[in-house]
């Protein structure tokens, strides 16, 4: 999994709220187990019509086409429990997503895909919400260190998160790296029982 440190991108805005994991990755996609190529279905009923052609959608923008943050409604993520659906955003791109409030299995899911959600109060999001219609001009920086955020006027939000998913996605640990941390220990219980118990 690759590291959260800082990031520094255009903000893209989806001001929807109740967006359900089905709207993120709906079922047609979720044919594979591969985490590469999902973001051909990322949003698909949102980005085309009944017959597949393309609509106008925030993240086709040429402003937002390389967003990597993505500011959104209350309740996102809601629905289903799958996994596809960080999946799908991570590989259109985005690393960090920002709302009032995340379903809890996807809120689980972002971090340990490396996505990193940001829950704040609604005027907070309102106001980056605000920022993010700018476009091009709607950089935002996010410090999950400092766990701050930077808006494109220099205003400074603080955000919580827990202290051990911080550490996670800071050293891009996943839950088979937080069992390679621990390899030294099963090292040594392994050695240990071959030599008491080595019929086992």
């Amino acid at each position: 999994m690759d590291k959260f440190t800082s990031l520094t991108s255009v903000a893209a805005p989806l001001p929807l709220v109740n967006i359900d994991t089905d709207m993120i990755i709906p079922k047609q996609f979720l044919k594979t187990v591969k985490r590469t190529g999902l973001k051909a279905g990322l949003f698909y009923e949102l980005r085309t019509d009944e017959d597949g052609n393309p609509v106008d959608f925030v993240l086709d923008e040429p402003a937002y086409k390389e967003a990597q943050i993505l500011v959104t409604g209350d309740n996102f993520g809601c629905g289903s429990s799958r996994e596809h659906a960080p999946w799908a955003l991570l590989d259109q791109g985005i690393r960090c997503v920002i709302a009032p409030s995340f379903a809890d299995i996807f809120y689980n899911n972002c971090f340990k895909n490396g996505i990193l959600p940001i829950a704040l109060p609604q005027e907070d999001v309102d106001k980056l919400m605000d920022d993010a219609k700018r476009g091009s001009n709607a950089v935002v920086s996010v410090d999950l260190e400092a766990q701050e955020i930077k808006g494109p006027d220099g205003g400074t939000l603080k955000f919580e998160v827990d202290a051990h998913r911080k550490h996670c996605l800071m050293n891009g640990l996943d839950d088979i790296g937080l069992t390679f941390e621990k390899s030294e220990h099963i090292d040594q219980f392994e050695n240990q029982r071959k030599a008491t118990q080595p019929w086992l």
